[in-house]
């Protein structure tokens, strides 16, 4: 079952860096999502792809799949830009 390997995003909701610096490894869907008839609620049997694994480093990650034969993928990270905005600038 192949994984795939990557740094959690920050999400819009935080400002600051908590949890940004985890590397996550995911094991990726074995078998289609198909809608429940009685609930209409999504799912599969594929207990895999329930399992998060989080490590501190992308090295941890690579060697762990490696230890256990896992086939995975490792996605970079897109590199932060920032837009240096003074308050002036919205009266220009």
């Amino acid at each position: 079952m192949a994984a795939r390997i990557y740094q959690r995003p920050k999400s819009a909701m935080q400002s600051g860096k908590a949890r940004v610096d985890e590397w996550i490894l995911e094991f990726e869907q074995s078998e289609a999502r198909r809608a429940d008839p009685l609930m209409g609620w999504t799912g599969s049997g594929d207990t895999q792809a329930q399992v998060q694994l989080k490590f501190a480093s992308k090295d941890d990650a690579k060697a762990y799949a490696e230890k256990y034969g896992i086939p995975a993928r490792v996605h970079a990270t897109p590199p932060k830009t920032l837009k240096l905005q003074a308050y002036a600038d919205n009266f220009r």
